[in-house]
């Protein structure tokens, strides 16, 4: 927000709201003042039962925090919060929330207590220009993003907001919308983009869920094309993954748990280069793979 801009702001609030609005732009300011760049990350979540679980998978969320700083606050995009229009949560203690079914109570237990950001809600907000981005105090945490990011914080002591994916527009929308979000990486902020890259659960053989690297051969080459596309910085392909063929069309038969992928390579910058982990099909028809993107 321009000088200009912030005066008018002011002038047409209530001298008590404007005295609030000017507390929490100072507080931004503060608080996400200029750091190195972050890295950013796109975990592949599964099967939410992996909360509960010691697993490859988990430990490879492990290993990847050991090698990245630590974060002021993390700003989390999940597959699990759809909308019309885009929000970010504002709440200061977001709660967990369960957002499946059929699955033992322990994992109903879990909670993941990290504080929420107001202030990161009102930075990420004041970054995009394109769009409204309206602030939300109704959602929290969903399993997309807390049964990921507990392996890495596992204190729960990193403040944390969800940015949800707006249903109605295309991929190439969201791509040119995380570039927007690309300040928060200098200012202390780890971006998460949290889904899978196969997801399909409607073919999925759960009779081989412990069977690993079980795969269908369809899923096996888009496995493998995007895998090579991502290490190519082919993002225009990936952004048109709906002209790839058939292998994609059975990969990403909904957008919602691809799209976060997108987000996170619009972040890419050209000294840096992606690097797969997770890479695991599971079930047949879903992957578990990862991607970090750091200076090369």
């Amino acid at each position: 927000m321009n000088r200009k801009d912030f005066l008018k702001t002011m002038a047409i609030l209530p001298i008590g709201a404007a005295a609030m609005k000017l507390s929490s732009l100072k507080t931004a300011v503060d608080t996400f003042g200029p750091t190195e760049r972050m890295p950013v990350l796109f975990l592949g979540h599964g099967n939410p039962m992996n909360a509960l679980a010691d697993n490859n998978f988990t430990q490879g969320f492990q290993q990847v925090a050991k090698t990245l700083p630590k974060p002021r606050a993390i700003l989390c995009i999940s597959a699990h919060w759809e909308t019309k229009g885009t929000f970010v949560t504002a709440m200061q203690k977001p709660p967990t929330i369960h957002d499946f079914g059929g699955f033992p109570q322990a994992l109903f237990d879990v909670q993941y207590p990290a504080p929420g950001s107001p202030e990161l809600a009102l930075e990420t907000q004041k970054l995009i220009t394109s769009t409204s981005v309206g602030l939300d105090n109704s959602w929290g945490l969903d399993h997309g993003c807390w049964t990921v990011v507990k392996f890495l914080y596992p204190n729960a002591d990193i403040p944390i907001i969800e940015m949800s994916i707006d249903y109605t527009q295309p991929a190439s929308y969201h791509y040119e919308l995380g570039k927007e979000l690309a300040a928060l990486r200098r200012k202390g902020v780890l971006i998460v983009g949290s889904g899978n890259t196969i997801h399909n659960l409607r073919l999925a053989a759960w009779d081989k869920m412990m069977v690993p690297g079980y795969a269908f051969e369809w899923a096996h080459i888009a496995n493998e094309k995007m895998k090579s596309m991502i290490l190519d910085n082919d993002h225009k392909s990936l952004i048109q993954f709906d002209k790839q063929g058939r292998e994609f069309e059975l990969a990403v038969p909904t957008p919602e748990h691809y799209l976060p992928l997108l987000y996170i390579l619009s972040l890419q910058e050209k000294d840096e280069k992606a690097t797969v982990f997770n890479d695991e099909l599971v079930a047949g028809s879903l992957n578990m793979m990862s991607v970090k993107i750091d200076k090369a």
